[in-house]
């Protein structure tokens, strides 16, 4: 779980420029950065969209077990 002003941040960033909020919660080369980064540069409201339901509906913590589960 992450901090209130860490997602505060993220929150704000999202709504300035949207592939950076994504960026900063889940990485620069994930699907989630790519999928806001298109939506961002086909209309700038669906990149804010999705990016606020990125950060804030996504648990990103449900795709880190994956890997450890095969271990």
């Amino acid at each position: 779980m992450t901090s209130g002003c860490v997602l505060l941040c993220e929150i704000i960033l999202s709504i300035l420029l949207p592939p950076l909020g994504v960026c900063l919660r889940y990485g620069c080369c994930t699907v989630e950065f790519f999928i806001c980064l298109v939506l961002t540069i086909l209309g700038y409201l669906p990149g804010i969209i999705y990016a606020l339901y990125a950060i804030l509906c996504v648990n990103i913590d449900r795709n880190g077990d994956r890997y450890e589960a095969l271990a």
